[in-house]
């Protein structure tokens, strides 16, 4: 693919980078990404980035994972091999619990796993960002702002004015594919 990607901004300070992201937001600006040095919940409120599905995912595989484990319990005890052992009855659901558990962490765990990979979208080993020089700086001492060039609102030359007229920014870059 040929084309631009989107604007990226470069911030020094924290601050800055959160004051940017709300004035993004108040601008009217929908596809937005921030990088940063180390997680800022502040910048992700300041950008509006909805709740992960994670969380429900991993619920989800739990419950499915303890039906599993009981089911797989029921049908060994009950059904295909039921043994009288000291006249229990053969739904004994106390000697079930522990498979169950088991179960149940074994499937949301691997349901956490995969899920995390899939909404992240990993792997991914190149993404457009990483041609910006300096970028690299993200990792140590520097903020970057992206606007998308897939947002309704962007608009190469307007959009970079825009950008430079925010109080904090060193330099925009473009970001080509």
């Amino acid at each position: 693919m040929k084309g631009i990607y989107g604007l990226m901004a470069e911030f020094h300070d924290a601050e800055e980078i959160v004051e940017a992201a709300h004035r993004v937001r108040l601008a009217g600006y929908e596809k937005v990404d921030a990088f940063s040095p180390y997680p800022m919940e502040e910048l992700s409120e300041a950008l509006a980035i909805p709740q992960s599905p994670l969380p429900k995912l991993v619920l989800g595989g739990g419950i499915i994972g303890l039906l599993t484990g009981w089911g797989l319990q029921y049908w060994s005890s009950v059904i295909e091999y039921p043994l009288n052992i000291g006249g229990r009855p053969f739904n004994s659901w106390p000697a079930f619990i522990i498979p169950a558990f088991e179960m149940t962490l074994l499937f949301a765990a691997g349901t956490a796993v995969l899920g995390m990979l899939a909404l992240n979208g990993l792997p991914e080993p190149y993404h457009p960002v990483f041609n910006v020089p300096g970028f690299a700086l993200a990792s140590r001492d520097k903020y970057f702002l992206c606007i998308e060039s897939r947002d309704a609102r962007f608009d190469r030359v307007g959009t970079r004015q825009w950008l430079e007229e925010l109080p904090g920014v060193d330099a925009v870059s473009d970001v080509d594919y």
